[in-house]
């Protein structure tokens, strides 16, 4: 076998694993040295200070009264807390029956320019030392303003990003499941991040940061809550991840409804990459270059394209009669890859098996980035969500 085949082969295996799996257990030992060697960081003083929470919505008319009775309902004093609701371009009754709930203050406009120009416009009218945005799909647990809040006596922390959860009911389909392990996931490796130096990109479903840092994003910016949480770090200012004040949503009611919203993640992602070069500088800040290329940058291009390329470099090292080793690795790959189709063709006949939940959702992970990517260079990827549909609605926490 061609020797520059296998080298190639190899390192690009290692990209795949350090990006899923490495980068992790990298990340976790270099907090146990971090932690022999220094003591912890916790913000417990007593901390009260204004907050507006700002919930955009769009045509939320099913939800939009629990939603804003979720709100009215957080543990936190009501002469501090402003709930504003900005139902800019909303068709349905949202922008009505939120004007009839008293504590609840909302915008609207005919006009509508998506998530980004809505909080924007939000931003107009917040007058608080602290903002804090969230879905309108989403309920909140009850403390989450408090365990936000605390971080903002560190005067270091720009920004605090809420764990986002997924239902438990919701998981019994491949989406849900999928979805779920994901965000457990996700939710470690920002934990370990965070006590690092910072969370590389908040989930827009609870986000807050000091209001005067949140500056205008352009219009047609696709993750709003990913590029805004790292123009804050851009400022030099850390985010910090706080598991206790959560956001639970229900799962996407099946793949292709997940699929749809995984493409649009994946175009943004493109866009927040040529957006966000100076992060990409490691002469401005050598530890957050080193999170965000290994936790984002490289999911969101080099490796997903790797994976096809690994696939055909061990057919090719097959054919060229190399050792057993490699015969294994492209049994291991064809047989991951047609359970993934089964999962599939199952998933379309609405049959559940946990085992292939796995290899199809990650599959379908990796094809969204060739998807996004498609879409972000011809530019047919609009910042206006195209709403996905979810499972049953989450009842509040």
């Amino acid at each position: 076998m061609n020797l520059s085949v296998e080298i190639i082969l190899w390192v690009l295996i290692l990209l795949v694993f350090y990006t899923y799996i490495g980068y992790g257990v990298v990340l976790y030992f270099i907090i146990l040295i971090k932690r022999k060697l220094g003591k912890r960081s916790e913000y417990l003083e007593f901390y009260e200070p204004k907050v507006t929470l700002v919930i955009p919505c769009f045509n939320e008319e099913e939800y939009i009264t629990e939603k804003a009775l979720d709100s009215l309902s957080l543990d936190y004093p009501k002469s501090k807390l402003t709930i504003l609701f900005v139902t800019d371009g909303s068709t349905d009754r949202s922008f009505e029956i939120l004007k009839k709930i008293e504590g609840i203050e909302v915008i609207h406009e005919e006009k509508r320019g998506g998530k980004s120009a809505a909080e924007n416009r939000a931003m107009k009218f917040v007058k608080t030392p602290v903002v804090i945005f969230c879905d309108a799909n989403t309920m909140l647990n009850k403390a989450c303003i408090r365990e936000i809040v605390k971080h903002y006596k560190n005067e270091d922390v720009g920004g605090v990003a809420g764990e986002k959860r997924i239902s438990r009911e919701s998981q019994s389909n491949v989406s849900g499941a999928g979805e779920g392990m994901y965000w457990r996931y996700e939710s470690w490796l920002k934990r370990l991040d965070s006590e690092l130096y910072s969370v590389v990109g908040a989930a827009g479903e609870l986000i807050s940061f000091r209001s005067h840092l949140v500056e205008d994003l352009e219009e047609d910016t696709i993750l709003d809550d990913f590029v805004q949480s790292l123009r804050v770090c851009e400022k030099g200012y850390k985010i910090v991840y706080e598991p206790k004040a959560y956001a639970v949503e229900t799962g996407s009611e099946n793949v292709t409804e997940e699929l749809k919203r995984k493409i649009r993640i994946a175009a943004g992602g493109w866009q927040a990459i040529f957006r966000l070069t100076s992060l990409l500088n490691p002469f401005n800040n050598v530890i957050l270059t080193f999170q965000y290329i290994s936790h984002r940058v490289l999911r969101w291009s080099i490796t997903a394209f790797a994976l096809p390329v690994i696939l055909v470099l061990n057919i090719i090292a097959v054919m060229g009669a190399a050792g057993v080793v490699y015969s294994v690795m492209l049994f291991a790959q064809l047989l991951f890859y047609s359970m993934a189709m089964v999962g599939w063709l199952f998933e379309a006949k609405k049959v559940r098996v946990k085992a292939l939940f796995v290899p199809y959702y990650f599959t379908i992970m990796n094809y969204a980035v060739f998807a996004g990517a498609l879409r972000w260079a011809n530019g047919s990827q609009k910042s206006m969500w195209e709403k996905s549909t979810r499972m049953k609605k989450a009842r509040g926490t």
